[in-house]
């Protein structure tokens, strides 16, 4: 089961301003290690250090081709490539300092035309097959952390006229979005 606590928007220029958001609770992070442990659990005829190897020359191979450009494709999990972040160039040529539009990573100056093409690199990994959005939301279940359903109840006992209500908090800080978004930070997680 996901379980899930409240952040309350305090960003106060917010349109968000003073609503609840709820958050996933991330219970544990595996590593390649702890996921070969597991794996092997699952009544495979491979041991444990194979199928770690397996799993660390997967990732070697991943970075590899994804740094290739090529997009590398987990059957039922996601999608692997690398895009960029631009920075948005106003000339591909400014004839007054000579400079083309580049393809490297840098910054571009205040006054600068042309330059850098790409400000960074980012990893993404887009769901697919049976872990797509519409799959998951069809198949997972999800439940409050014990905090989060004191809070629901405290607010509700206050509604009624008894008790106090604590208000719900965020485990990872403040939320100072402008609405929904994912634990990470990468955007909302109610898109349509």
């Amino acid at each position: 089961m996901i379980e899930l606590y409240l952040s309350q928007n305090n960003n106060n220029s917010s349109v968000g301003y003073g609503k609840f958001y709820p958050r996933v609770s991330y219970k544990q992070t595996l590593n390649i290690h702890e996921m070969a442990k597991h794996m092997s659990e699952h009544n495979t005829p491979f041991s444990e250090g194979t199928i770690e190897g397996i799993l660390r020359d997967f990732v070697k191979c991943t970075r590899e081709q994804t740094l290739m450009g090529n997009t590398v494709k987990v059957d039922d999990l996601a999608i692997f490539k690398v895009s960029v972040i631009g920075n948005g160039c106003a000339k591909l040529y400014d004839p007054e300092t000579d400079k083309t539009i580049s393809a490297s990573i840098g910054t571009i100056g205040k006054n600068d035309k042309t330059g850098a093409a790409v400000q960074s690199l980012k990893l993404l990994a887009q769901a697919t097959g049976e872990y797509t959005r519409e799959e998951l939301n069809k198949v997972a279940k999800l439940g409050w952390t014990d905090k989060a359903a004191a809070e629901i109840a405290a607010a509700k006992a206050e509604a009624i006229g008894g008790g106090s209500n604590s208000g719900a908090s965020s485990q990872g800080g403040n939320d100072s979005g402008d609405g929904p978004t994912n634990n990470d930070g990468d955007g909302p997680t109610n898109e349509p």
